[in-house]
């Protein structure tokens, strides 16, 4: 009978294991492979690499995407640990409502996002305007169209997304323990620092690394806001497919390795700060 079962299950997931492997392992291969491929031409190289970490613009779409990427990771999940916090101390009815809200946002991006900043931060925006007549020189000054422009609109679906994710893991600290807390003579500070984020941890790393996957590779947004103004590694890759002139499709996908190296690597980063977290790291200590 278990046999039985156990074959029905295989069963069941064959069309989602065909469907991987068609439309994720196959492609992913080939990209690998002609990554190592010279242009328009059947061998082997790897001067595309050499090209990517050699030449300035690579260089700085290399940079500018690891900046965004860590900035918007970390001030968003900032801010939604307070949102989540906020969110899980509130009645029900208000929660739902807060949910809400968080599913749309978290869905407000791409390009109606990158026009609404415009209208807003332009060079003409709304709040732009507002603070040259008002005398507010940093909100007059506000460049929407640098490295830091790109960020603050990254960080505006960050939040939301962070909040989303962090909010079930607050449901799962207790409210007798912050009791306990209290009768050894501790503080809601000494609760949060040695028994509420200890417990968070696993799932704050795993939505950092989330939100870290979410902005590295994040492509309409940008392009919307900067076009190839701006140096990015998803703008970069798609100049390589999608030229009118020229297709490099061998080096773009040379770029599209390097941007799953660091994906994996922010990963594998993550995964071994939770194994330190979980381990010989943090709660020994305590």
């Amino acid at each position: 009978m278990k046999n039985k079962k156990s074959k029905s299950y295989l069963l069941a997931l064959l069309p989602f294991v065909i469907v991987i492997f068609f439309f994720e392992i196959i492609p992913l291969m080939m990209i690998v492979i002609r990554s190592f491929m010279p242009l328009g031409e059947i061998g082997f190289t790897v001067e595309h690499y050499f090209s990517i970490f050699s030449k300035r613009l690579y260089q700085q779409a290399v940079i500018n995407s690891l900046i965004v990427a860590l900035v918007s990771a970390f001030v968003g999940i900032f801010i939604a640990f307070f949102g989540a916090k906020a969110a899980n101390s509130t009645s029900s009815r208000a929660k739902t409502f807060f949910m809400s809200v968080l599913n749309m946002t978290s869905n407000f991006a791409g390009i109606p996002l990158a026009f609404a900043y415009i209208i807003m931060f332009g060079n003409v925006g709304v709040f732009v305007m507002i603070g040259k007549q008002m005398g507010f020189t940093s909100l007059a000054n506000l460049d929407l169209y640098t490295v830091w422009g790109l960020t603050l609109t990254y960080i505006y679906f960050q939040i939301p997304l962070a909040t989303l994710l962090l909010i079930p893991a607050f449901e799962g600290i207790r409210k007798e323990w912050g009791e306990a807390v209290s009768l050894l003579g501790g503080n809601r500070i000494q609760f949060w620092i040695r028994v509420g984020i200890p417990v968070l941890l696993p799932s704050l790393f795993g939505t950092l690394s989330v939100l870290f996957a979410n902005a590295i590779a994040a492509y309409a947004t940008a392009y919307a806001l900067l076009q190839n103004n701006f140096s990015l590694i998803p703008i970069r890759i798609s100049e390589q497919f999608v030229g009118d002139v020229v297709q490099r499709r061998e080096f773009g996908s040379a770029l599209a390795v390097v941007l799953m190296l660091l994906m994996v690597l922010a990963v594998t980063m993550n995964n071994r700060m939770l194994k330190w977290a979980k381990g010989e790291g943090f709660y020994d200590k305590k």
